[in-house]
Order: structure tokens, then sequence, then C-alpha cells
């Protein structure tokens, strides 16, 4: 196949992919790649896409973030998952902002939630509930101010 033809096919995929939801670039290119397009064809045709507007990181991220933070997770494992999508340095405040005032507000959220019970806890009982929020990406100076209101 020549690359004029791979690009083309690349192009038209990842189309589809857009079009059910947003795609970060490297998201697109190990797909790609798994589907035995090389890499530099795939590179030209997601420049081609981002010149249209047609694939963003930044809106990949805000999008991503703002279904992670209405699912409960926190600041440290969306960003790590972003990493891991290949999008660095995103700034979740303005996402957070928008959907619930403050990371305060989504972690009361996330703890209400899961745990009716707030009377006077035990040791035990206050470290398996820390446990549980840093498993959902808060870290340990937001869990001490949610427990010790």
């Amino acid at each position: 196949m020549t690359t004029l033809s791979q690009q083309k096919e690349g192009f038209d995929i990842c189309l589809r992919l857009l079009a059910r939801r947003e795609y970060s670039q490297k998201e697109l290119v190990d797909r790609l790649v798994l589907k035995g397009f090389n890499q530099n064809d795939i590179l030209c045709v997601i420049d081609d896409l981002i010149d249209r507007g047609w694939q963003s990181d930044e809106r990949f991220a805000e999008s991503y973030a703002r279904h992670r933070i209405k699912q409960g997770n926190g600041p440290i494992k969306i960003n790590y998952e972003l990493r891991q999508r290949g999008v660095e340095g995103f700034d979740l405040e303005p996402v957070v902002t928008e959907l619930a005032n403050s990371w305060f507000d989504v972690i009361r959220q996330v703890y209400e939630k899961k745990y009716t019970d707030t009377s006077t806890l035990s040791q035990k009982e206050w470290l398996k509930r820390s446990r549980f929020l840093q498993q959902r990406g808060f870290n340990q100076g937001m869990i001490r101010t949610l427990l010790d209101k």
C-alpha cells in the first residue's frame, strides 16, 4: 500500500473515531499503529486533523476531566490518567469550578455518597475511609480537611 493511500485510510479511521468522542493524539497514534499503519504517516494525518480543528488535546483533556470529576475522581488520579493518554500539564481548576465549585465539594460529595454515618470515627475506620478517598485520587491534605470537619 502506498503512503498516500495509507494516509487516506488513516484519516478516514481517525474521523470515524473522532465522530464518536474526543481522542488525544497519543490515543489515535496508538490505535493506528496497532492496525499496522506507519507512524510517520499517522503523524501527518494527525497534524492535518489538528489544523482543521477536528482534533485537540485540550478539548480531549477537558472532556475527559469533566467525565472523571462527575464520577467522583480526584486531581491526582485524573492528572495521572491524562498523562497516560499523552496530555501533560492540563489545568483542572476551571473544569472543577464549573462542575462543583471546588475540589472540597467533589470530595465531600464522594464521601457522603459512600458513608452516611459521620459520627465520631475510630482510628481504624478513619484510615479505611482515608484509603478509599486516596484511591479515588484525592491528596492527604484534602482528606484531612474533610475528615476533620
